[in-house]
């Protein structure tokens, strides 16, 4: 089986929730820091509403201030309609474009303000547009393990909505754990069915979870043949609707312990991510 992994850090999704303003140079900072560490991609900033996400107000400029010498790791912008996905195709340093398509109606309507139907519209524009700038698209697949608002779910309804965006070209889909919410046993029941029926996409997990069970959730998604993952150092960041202080983000360290104890793979630089490890606590305010 296939062990090379695509590690998305999630600096972007740290942030976004946070009512402390991190002033603009800050930022630039941590993220260079992070581009040092060897990770694939860098989900850095988006392009929404400053009304809705006042903390990434700045992405434009903060993208300015990145030092694109100091690796290869791709850079990620997330998007939510057709305006911000312009904005983001316009800067030449963004690798890649990702879109939050929600597979509850009632959440795409809070994320987006845009329906279920209206958003698979969105997605095929914004998929014209990466590729007349040479961008890769990203969809995330939300609330794939479940809704908080009582709206149907189920593992095949999270696997048609998969395949359907699948056969539109979508070339990556990143299944996510909006609340927290998926078992073992759902994270091996999608990404076991989803990765060989549709090889040709590159299939990732974006879990959330709270730290006693985060392993368990990794491993599950690991041993089904996920290869790409999103983590945030410390595990800062999450989904607010989860209801629970505890759950976050898939730790960035959980991840990478689990390579090296469990498959001896190492691929972070470690100076630059021992620095990470201590500048995050300097960057994400106390409370």
């Amino acid at each position: 089986m296939n062990n090379a992994v695509t590690w998305v850090e999630c600096p972007r999704d740290a942030m976004q929730g946070l009512h402390t303003f991190i002033p603009t140079e800050t930022k630039i900072a941590y993220l260079n820091t992070l581009l040092q560490v060897g990770f694939h991609t860098l989900d850095f900033g988006s392009f929404v509403s400053p009304t809705a996400i006042p903390q990434l107000r700045d992405t434009a400029e903060v993208l300015k201030g990145l030092n694109r010498q100091l690796s290869n790791t791709r850079l990620l912008a997330i998007v939510a309609n057709l305006r911000g996905a312009q904005e983001a195709c316009s800067h030449e340093a963004i690798h890649d474009i990702g879109y939050p398509f929600s597979i509850s109606e009632t959440f795409q309507q809070r994320n987006t303000h845009a329906s279920l139907a209206e958003s698979l519209v969105r997605v095929g524009q914004i998929q014209e547009l990466c590729r007349a700038s040479g961008k890769q698209l990203v969809v995330y697949l939300s609330m794939a393990f479940g809704n908080p608002y009582e709206e149907p779910w189920s593992p095949a309804l999270a696997m048609e909505w998969g395949k359907r965006l699948a056969d539109m070209g979508i070339g990556i889909l990143a299944l996510s754990d909006t609340i927290g919410v998926a078992t073992t046993d759902t994270i091996s029941e999608l990404f076991g069915t989803l990765i060989p029926a549709v090889p040709e996409v590159e299939w990732g997990a974006h879990l959330h979870s709270t730290p006693d069970s985060a392993l368990l959730k990794l491993a599950a998604a690991w041993e089904a043949g996920c290869r790409r993952f999103d983590t945030a150092i410390h595990g800062f960041g999450g989904c607010p609707m989860a209801k629970d202080d505890l759950t976050g983000n898939m730790a960035t360290e959980i991840l990478h312990g689990y390579l090296q104890e469990q498959h001896g793979l190492s691929p972070l630089h470690q100076e630059p991510w021992q620095r990470a490890l201590q500048q995050a606590w300097e960057v994400f305010p106390k409370s």
